[in-house]
C-alpha cells in the first residue's frame, strides 16, 4: 500500500484506510470512504495541494491530507473492465 501523496499524476487507486480518524471523517462527507477509486489528476506547481478525482468530481487536498490516506494502485485495464 502506499499513501495518496505518493501517487503520481494520471495513477488510479483504491482507497484502502485512513491513518487519522479527524481525516477520514471530513474526506468521508465529501465521498472519500475505502473501496472508492481516486485518480491523481494534478499536482500544484509547488507541490501542495494535489487535485484527485473521486466519485466524479475534483477535490483538492493538502499534502498533509493525503498522507493519512492509504491506497492500493490498480492497473487501468481494471477499471475500464469494471465500467
Amino acid at each position: 500500500m502506499k499513501k495518496l501523496s505518493e501517487l503520481k499524476v494520471g495513477q488510479i487507486a483504491v482507497i484502502k484506510e485512513f491513518c487519522n480518524d479527524e481525516t477520514f471523517i471530513k474526506l468521508m462527507e465529501m465521498g472519500c470512504v475505502p473501496g472508492e477509486l481516486v485518480k491523481l489528476e494534478q499536482i500544484a506547481p509547488l507541490g501542495d495541494p494535489i487535485s484527485i478525482i473521486v466519485v466524479g468530481y475534483n477535490l483538492s487536498l493538502r499534502l498533509s491530507e493525503a498522507d493519512d490516506i492509504l491506497v492500493e494502485l490498480v492497473e487501468s485495464d481494471v477499471v475500464l473492465n469494471k465500467k
